[in-house]
């Protein structure tokens, strides 16, 4: 007889479990009892002792049964009379840094009237319905708002295009940048000093400029040049056909120039296309025997000199097109030289000399690049090319173009009025600026030059150039707000049902009204040499 399994069950006691023999001779009895009804098993049976049937009195409610004590509401706590309550905010103030000594500004605060109304120090009254969804705060800077509406429409003049800003974090730069944005105008803005160090602040301005816009470091339009690249690239796309400097002709130009020199510089008559001085002897006497075998040997490994090239039969018989064929073949050496292939010596004047001898067929994919192959879709450049240079075709191609250069805005900032001045006092005498630019801190200097940047470049493309914040010699008187400035900053402030608006400033907050020494502590922070990218206004 087999011997039957045995396991511990979880409280620990010994069980046995049946065989298959026992199992099947079990297996008629328990069939048996289940047809006589004899097996026990769990359910429910139905009661009705009625007592549903009951009426349900009519002056009862939902609130006759009263709900546990513990599962009432807690009534409000005791009041700490140790706690500080804050003060109610009846005023903000902007930091005037231009007064002497820096104080809060009358002028450029927002206050509530015994009636509730807000009252500005420069605006009066303003209209309940305009300012009931805007911060207080942003009322301090409304002036600074208007400034940067009236710009705007005094150089678009309701026309899109690309207007560019110095200054752009000051609170009149944002607002330009912002607003000019909003009402379709591309915005190149120059970060000053100040805070171009700062790269999420020049981070985030760039994410306020809508495409093709853009935010730089002053320091990158110090030099006109670069400010000039980035301009074009906005207002014109960038699509390098529109470039300025795209021109097949220069090319091939400087090529042809190049090409002589090196030829002139390596001449047929060294052994290699090496400096001729690399041939002057300057070792020991008992070597000199030798030294010219052995530097001809060594000088065999490189491409040899070239013999001289005709300037006039370059001229006729070497075009653009020519020049195009030639680049093509220098990519693919590259690819080979990448790649590990066996390729031979690149020698470009070797080359440009057998295709002037052998007056070779450009490739009318180098003429005109189009799709490789049918079906291919739409073509899309994988180098450039000196005679059609395009992006692409197709709609995922196109480029979005700033349009023309409009005007500039000049924030002024203390280093930039500073530097103007000093420029200023000195006459017309370049060797007199250049001097005075020279003692002036590097501070001064760079927002000078940046400054110079952008008027240069809106001068350049026939634009409006408008100061705000302050006069600078040398330009036009700045730009006073209208109403309709007003009236346009309000509604680019006002805060719509999901939480945002067209303008938007970053503050920080001081509430003298809970702690009056937090008022000149706010100035104190505002006139500091780094104050840092944010707007110090003061509640009272």
């Amino acid at each position: 007889m087999p011997t039957p399994w045995r396991y511990i069950d979880g409280k620990g006691h010994p069980s046995t479990m049946l065989t298959t023999a026992k199992l099947a001779r079990r297996a008629p009895l328990v069939a048996s009892r289940a047809a006589a009804g004899s097996i026990r098993s769990l359910g429910m049976k139905p009661r009705n002792d009625g007592v549903l049937d009951e009426p349900i009195s009519p002056t009862y409610t939902i609130d006759s049964v009263k709900p546990p004590k513990h599962w009432e509401s807690p009534g409000p706590p005791d009041k700490d009379p140790n706690a500080y309550v804050r003060g109610p905010v009846t005023s903000a103030h902007a930091i005037d840094i231009t007064a002497d000594p820096p104080r809060l500004s009358a002028r450029d605060s927002a206050a509530f009237s015994p009636t509730g109304a807000v009252v500005h120090g420069r605006y009066g009254e303003l209209d309940p319905d305009a300012t009931e969804s805007i911060p207080l705060e942003y009322l301090a800077l409304l002036r600074h708002s208007a400034e940067g509406a009236a710009a705007v429409r005094t150089i678009s003049s309701g026309k899109k295009g690309t207007i560019l800003v110095y200054g752009a974090t000051q609170p009149a730069g944002l607002a330009t940048t912002q607003l000019a944005s909003s009402s379709g105008c591309s915005v190149v803005a120059v970060v000053g000093g100040e805070h171009s160090g700062n790269d999420e602040m020049v981070d985030i301005v760039k994410g306020m400029a809508s495409e093709p816009g853009t935010a730089i470091p002053e320091e990158y339009a110090v030099l006109k040049r670069n400010f000039r690249d980035i301009v074009d690239l906005v207002s014109n796309s960038d699509d390098p056909p529109k470039w300025p400097g795209h021109d097949p002709d220069a090319f091939l130009q400087d090529f042809k120039q190049n090409l002589l020199d090196y030829v002139e510089f390596y001449p047929d008559s060294l052994p290699a296309a090496v400096s001729a001085d690399r041939m002057d002897f300057s070792g020991k006497e008992k070597d000199r025997a030798n030294f010219s075998t052995n530097m001809s040997a060594y000088l065999s490994q490189l491409p040899p000199g070239e013999a001289p090239l005709d300037p006039a039969k370059l001229d006729a018989y070497f075009p653009k097109e020519q020049y195009a064929a030639w680049k093509a073949k220098f990519g693919k050496q590259t690819t080979a030289v990448i790649s590990g292939d066996d390729a031979p010596d690149f020698v470009p004047s070797q080359l440009v000399r057998s295709m002037i001898a052998e007056n070779e067929e450009v490739d009318p994919q180098i003429l005109k690049p189009v799709h490789v192959s049918e079906g291919a879709g739409d073509y899309v450049p994988y180098e450039p090319s000196v005679l059609d240079q395009r992006t692409g075709e197709g709609l995922a191609i196109k480029l979005p173009s700033g349009g023309p250069v409009l005007g500039a805005v000049i924030v002024v900032t203390p280093s930039l009025q500073s530097a103007a001045e000093a420029v200023d006092k000195t006459g017309k005498s370049l060797r007199a600026k250049a001097e005075v630019l020279q003692f002036l801190t590097q501070t001064e200097r760079k927002a000078f030059a940046a400054a110079s940047s952008v008027v240069a470049e809106a001068k350049r493309a026939g634009g409006i150039v408008v100061v705000v914040g302050g006069s600078l010699p040398g330009l036009d008187a700045p730009i006073e707000p209208a109403d309709d400035d007003v009236k346009e900053a309000l509604a680019a402030m006002d805060v719509d049902e999901k939480g945002e608006s067209r303008l938007n400033y970053f503050l920080q907050v001081y509430r003298a009204s809970d702690y009056p020494i937090y008022a000149d502590y706010a100035i104190h922070r505002a006139t500091e040499p780094l104050s840092g990218p944010r707007t110090i206004v003061v509640t009272k």
